[in-house]
């Protein structure tokens, strides 16, 4: 791995109801989710431009993915201010585990909360 590559390319988020998830997701971020079958898998990509060397990923529902909120803490880009995106999750059925936190004045904030499928996701914004 060069100084270049980022040190992760794409997650996975398990789901159970993936239209319960796609909503939960696209009403807390204010995104449109594309949805997609392939490799036995459902699938539900958060938005992305292909080459670019940005992350993303998309939420899974298959036999091998099980939400978990002992597993993998991922933090999602919540910029500017991830206060906007965490007044959505309590409504959309998600719990807030930590509220927003300043990490540092040079790092910024972040959060962690519960998805209605189980999963503890965390947040980060710069404000």
């Amino acid at each position: 791995m060069n100084d270049e590559t980022n040190a992760i390319n794409w997650f996975e988020i398990p789901v159970l109801d993936m239209a319960r998830a796609t909503h939960f997701y696209q009403v807390a971020f204010g995104i449109h989710m594309k949805e997609e079958h392939m490799m036995q898998m459902h699938l539900a990509y958060f938005p992305m431009e292909m080459g670019n060397g940005k992350v993303s990923g998309a939420l899974v529902k298959s036999d091998f993915h099980q939400p978990s909120e002992q597993g993998v803490l991922i933090y999602l880009n919540a910029n500017p201010d991830l206060s906007e995106v965490l007044s959505r999750v309590e409504t959309e059925g998600g719990r807030i585990l930590m509220p927003k936190s300043a990490i540092n004045e040079e790092i910024g904030y972040m959060a962690v909360f519960l998805d209605r499928e189980g999963n503890r996701i965390a947040l980060h914004s710069q404000h």
